[in-house]
């Protein structure tokens, strides 16, 4: 692990920035204070809420943490497959009483202005997602003192990722979930991610930048595991979904150990890009007619999804959970990083104490 990182946190457990009201700052808080680096989502908020939370965070602790930020989509939707998706959607909007939203409601996420707030308003760390931001801003943040990550889910990606001059790499495996932090969205690649081990493998063997291993991460063991295969730290987000201090809907909590809820899928269903999520109704129904096309779906879908949660329907929510839903945990975010901490002991010792070399005829 790198020196910048290794002060960063002293445990290798990062808290993922989960969009969409999950990773709050008494979430962030509980990580950062137990020795992970809690994390702050700032997709889907304006610059200002984007700065509030920052401020009250800085008010709950004096730790580390960091902000995450969505990269502007710079491919245009075909309007006309936005057009039949949103008239098979009219059935969803009468059914949960509630327009659609507007397709067209912004594709930067607000971008700019976010990047202006960090860059007056330094945090310890910034990571990216949706692809690589330009060289000069990954350098204006280090000369403001922020530690730098982008998610890539290739090694070509990873590539592009040292090549800007990012500090470190997020490698995200096919099992996280969320949406897929893929630098451009082709329909033709659908199904092809790859698996964690083989791709942090894959991307220390490209890269000579620290490797941050995130996708279906929920035990101790499981970051041994990522750790042995050459990564710094795991990144865990489902794991801390289902903890109290969790902004995540309580039907989305209950959810991710709910016997209906049996699988995960990757879809587009509720965002135009694809997302692994619990497979409910909407997903089933819709999912094998969703365009690409982010973030025109996500605007369009967006009132249905509250409207679900209102209405306490799960099956109409997006549920983003990452293929080791069943096994989140009930607990604190502290202690879930202790717990973490204590298996991650756990498994290095029983590694470490293997006899070497073969036994037996």
């Amino acid at each position: 692990m790198s020196s910048a990182l290794t002060d960063l946190l002293p445990l290798p457990i990062v808290q993922a920035p989960m969009a969409g009201g999950v990773s709050v700052p008494h979430l962030a808080q509980a990580v950062s204070e137990a020795g992970g680096l809690g994390f702050l989502a700032a997709g889907y908020k304006t610059a200002d809420g984007m700065y509030q939370e920052i401020k009250q965070l800085r008010g709950l602790t004096t730790k580390p943490f960091g902000v995450n930020l969505f990269m502007p989509h710079p491919e245009y939707a075909d309007p006309a497959a936005v057009a039949v998706y949103t008239h098979q959607l009219a059935g969803e909007a009468a059914w949960y009483e509630t327009e659609l939203g507007d397709p067209d409601s912004g594709r930067d996420d607000g971008y700019d202005a976010k990047l202006a707030v960090l860059l007056d308003n330094p945090v310890p760390v910034v990571s990216f997602h949706f692809g690589v931001p330009g060289a000069d801003v990954l350098e204006s943040l280090r000369r403001a003192g922020t530690f730098t990550l982008v998610t890539a889910t290739t090694p070509d990606e990873a590539l592009a990722v040292q090549q800007a001059g990012a500090d470190a790499v997020i490698a995200q495996g096919v099992e996280a979930g969320g949406h897929q932090g893929t630098h451009r969205d082709h329909p033709d690649t659908d199904g092809t991610g790859i698996g964690l081990l083989s791709l942090v493998a894959q991307i220390r063997e490209t890269v000579s930048l620290p490797v941050v291993a995130a996708g279906g991460i929920m035990r101790g063991s499981q970051i041994a595991a990522v750790l042995a295969a050459g990564a710094s730290a795991a990144q865990l987000g489902t794991a801390f979904l289902a903890t109290p201090e969790s902004g995540a809907h309580a039907l989305h909590k209950r959810a991710l150990t709910n016997p209906l809820f049996v699988r995960t899928e990757l879809t587009r269903a509720f965002s135009g890009r694809p997302a692994r999520g619990l497979v409910n109704r909407f997903m089933r129904e819709h999912g094998p007619y969703a365009p690409a096309a982010y973030p025109e779906v996500h605007h369009l879908t967006s009132p249905l999804r509250k409207k679900a949660a209102a209405s306490g329907d799960p099956q109409g929510m997006a549920l983003w959970a990452g293929q080791g839903h069943r096994m989140a945990r009930e607990m604190p975010a502290a202690q879930l990083v202790e717990v973490l901490a204590a298996e991650l002991d756990a498994a290095t010792t029983a590694l470490s104490s293997r006899p070497k070399g073969g036994a037996g005829r």
